[in-house]
């Protein structure tokens, strides 16, 4: 959606309360700003235009403690990941920029599943091209597998942070940007089932906070 007034529109707009240590780590990884630390608390925050997300970002670091995590500038839309140990700081920084663009978080874009799907007991020659397409564990033959795809991708930050809190699972494959993401987590099957189960269920509460938002 966006705010008629200053011409911004907002895609994403995630709080994260701690970042689990693998989601933590997988971001560091191919990080090229500030690494969060594990439990670190974040906000995933994309709008257009794309190239005012620098000024946001300006005023979000100028504003609070936070630490810049992550930038994507695509053509049509700009996304950054903040970040700080105290979730005031960071809530305050997703605040600031909110009221500089006049928009609000119920202005963010509805989610859509575009694939959601469970393989059990996978053959070891598919747990190998996991592995070799993998930026994070290694999927082992008789894992099951948890795929997920959304649109927005930064969506899939939250769905993978509250499986990861869920269950005890790994985290395969993460890209959360893009026009759509997608999420490769591996593990047991009765802890995959239980990943899949929260990942879909915070899913589901963000589209329908939103419902509820415009029903007002």
């Amino acid at each position: 959606m966006s705010s008629k007034q200053s011409g911004f529109e907002l895609r994403t707009y995630i709080f994260i309360d701690q970042l689990q240590p693998q989601l933590a780590q997988f971001i560091a990884k191919d990080n090229r700003v500030y690494d969060p630390k594990e439990y670190d608390a974040a906000i995933m925050l994309e709008l257009a235009p794309a190239m005012e997300i620098h000024r946001m970002i300006d005023l979000a670091l100028k504003s609070t403690r936070v630490r810049l995590g992550s930038v994507v500038t695509e053509r049509n839309y700009g996304l950054m990941q903040i970040q700080h140990e105290d979730q005031g700081e960071v809530k305050a920084a997703g605040e600031a920029v909110l009221a500089q663009t006049g928009l609000k978080p119920s202005d963010r874009s509805k989610l859509e599943i575009l694939t959601n799907m469970i393989i059990r007991g996978i053959e070891q020659d598919h747990a190998i091209f996991f592995t070799g397409t993998s930026k994070g564990n290694m999927v082992l033959a008789n894992d099951s597998v948890f795929i997920l795809e959304v649109a927005p991708a930064a969506y899939l930050t939250i769905a993978a942070n509250e499986a990861l809190k869920a269950a005890r699972v790994q985290l395969n494959e993460i890209r959360p940007y893009g026009a759509t993401g997608r999420l490769v987590m591996n593990g047991p099957e009765s802890e995959i089932d239980s990943a899949a189960e929260a990942a879909l269920g915070i899913l589901k509460s963000l589209n329908d906070d939103l419902d509820r938002a415009k029903a007002k």
